[in-house]
């Protein structure tokens, strides 16, 4: 099992697969002429506004739903990995593939905004919506729905939850079998509630982790302020092959960085896509900007915390292709959450394993938490028309199960299961977006226009734009605004 998910972990991860991902995220930031820095300030003022509606979800928690599922055990696990075997060029890669990913991240969430349908009386949205409507390719769709079901419901869930089953038990010594069970029912409480409640639980959580996480860093890198320069030189000569210990991991540090980083941040993954389909807004570029700012707060921020820990305190190892250790500081610590708990505990003794235990548990489950509502939205696409009850059901049980199992297997299987179902879906999504680049960046220029004519809120008209089987805001969306004004009257 293991040999043959890492032989298709070779070909979707290979190294030109890798260049060519990061391709695209330049493409499209030429196309959309860096979004990603033109309107950070556009971002931040609408990223607070809007509400909620009885079929979808504020900007905020869109923000914070997309947030769970980006920020998650790849901000911990993951960071460490890449050093590892990547060294701390690594580093600097998973921000190259944040600050270009960003603008993927814009792409795919605007294109779920403007192709999202209202059914069930709540807005749906994402790829496979975004590839039927806007290709019309439906076999194409189908496959994306079962691909991401697939990795979702099975494959990735196990991720999160070993990572928090190996913080705790090193931390509490608590069984992994345990950890597993616990996970599973508080599972089970958030996801039987509904859309809803995964919205308040992301909002509550998200935020509070992680700026308490990057509170952490900021203290360490305070207290090791002398060492800046050196670390920070130490990051880009050795992602730049200047340097004399890890000059010869150039190929290993782009490759881990780019791979870890796309775990973390999923900028063009297609997951982060569902929940802005999701949100209650007047133009569907706006979700796209909130979106592409996600991606930041991610890999800039909360891997950057972890990063920072790590390298400022020395607490890491670092090993070649072939099993030679050039950096060997924790000789007894396996890849993973260990080298975060260390780098804490060197500064603060004893709170290292069970801080980082707490934040892995709360990053990973509201990840898996994320997970569930990504697949659910692909089971109602799936099951348009029809009654989607007995679907829902199974893939609730179906994912608290594989949440649980992951808990106890070994780390190394569920990584590489998590990076097969990863790369399966980025690459069907990306085939989609690179396709249907256009109508974003019409809409995105349509946005940009009504904002230069002072308009503060601009509205989104598809007919007018030349775009084809908007169906929401064709005709629903005025429905929905001629009701909002009659209620408005009536109070």
């Amino acid at each position: 099992m293991e040999g043959f998910v890492n032989g298709l972990n070779g070909l979707l991860w290979s190294t030109p697969v890798i260049y060519a991902l990061m391709g695209v995220g330049l493409f499209f930031s030429i196309l959309t002429r860096f979004v990603q820095v033109r309107q950070i300030k556009e971002m931040l003022r609408i990223m607070f506004q809007g509400k909620s509606s009885e079929a979808g979800v504020s900007s905020f928690q869109a923000l914070s739903i997309a947030l769970s599922g980006r920020v998650g055990t790849g901000n911990i696990a993951g960071v460490a990995t890449a050093i590892f075997f990547g060294g701390p060029g690594a580093v600097f890669w998973m921000w190259a593939i944040a600050f270009i990913g960003a603008s993927s991240a814009y792409i795919e969430s605007t294109l779920a905004q403007i192709y999202k349908v209202k059914q069930d009386g709540q807005y749906r949205g994402g790829p496979a919506y975004y590839i039927e409507k806007g290709i019309g390719w439906k076999w194409f769709a189908v496959t994306f729905a079962l691909a991401m079901l697939v990795a979702l419901a099975i494959l990735m869930p196990g991720v999160q939850s070993n990572s928090i089953a190996i913080g705790i038990d090193t931390a509490f010594g608590i069984d992994k079998n345990i950890t597993g069970i616990v996970i599973g029912l508080l599972l089970a409480v958030i996801i039987f509630g509904g859309v809803k409640r995964i919205a308040t639980a992301a909002t509550i959580i998200v935020p509070f982790m992680a700026l308490g996480y990057i509170l952490l860093a900021l203290v360490i890198i305070a207290m090791n302020i002398t060492a800046v320069p050196a670390i920070f030189s130490l990051i880009f000569r050795s992602a730049f092959a200047m340097d004399s210990m890890f000059g010869g991991m150039i190929g290993m540090a782009i490759l881990w960085g780019v791979k870890r980083g796309l775990y973390s941040n999923e900028a063009g993954q297609g997951t982060g896509a569902h929940p802005a389909a999701a949100a209650e807004v007047s133009h569907p570029a706006q979700q796209g900007l909130v979106q592409a700012f996600s991606v930041y707060i991610d890999t800039l921020f909360v891997c950057s915390a972890t990063a920072f820990m790590i390298l400022f305190t020395g607490m890491y190892n670092t090993e070649t292709a072939d099993g030679t250790r050039l950096v060997n500081n924790l000789p007894e610590v396996e890849v993973g959450p260990g080298f975060t708990q260390a780098a804490i505990d060197s500064v603060f003794p004893g709170f290292g394993a069970g801080f980082v235990a707490v934040a892995l548990f709360f990053f990973a489950f509201t990840t898996i938490m994320a997970y569930y509502y990504i697949a659910e939205t692909n089971i109602a696409y799936l099951t348009r028309g029809k009654n989607s009850s007995r679907p829902m059901l199974i893939l609730k049980f179906v994912i608290i199960a594989a949440s649980i199992y992951g808990a106890a297997n070994e780390a190394t299987l569920a990584w590489a299961l998590g990076d097969a179902g990863l790369g399966i879906t980025v690459w069907l999504n990306i085939i989609a977006i690179l396709i249907l680049a256009k109508p974003a960046l019409i809409t995105l220029k349509d946005y940009e226009n009504q904002k230069k004519q002072g308009i503060l809120d601009p509205v989104f008209d598809p007919k007018a734009l030349g775009i084809k089987n908007a169906d929401y805001w064709e005709e629903e969306h005025k429905r929905d605004k001629e009701r909002a004004s009659t209620k408005r009257k009536v109070e």
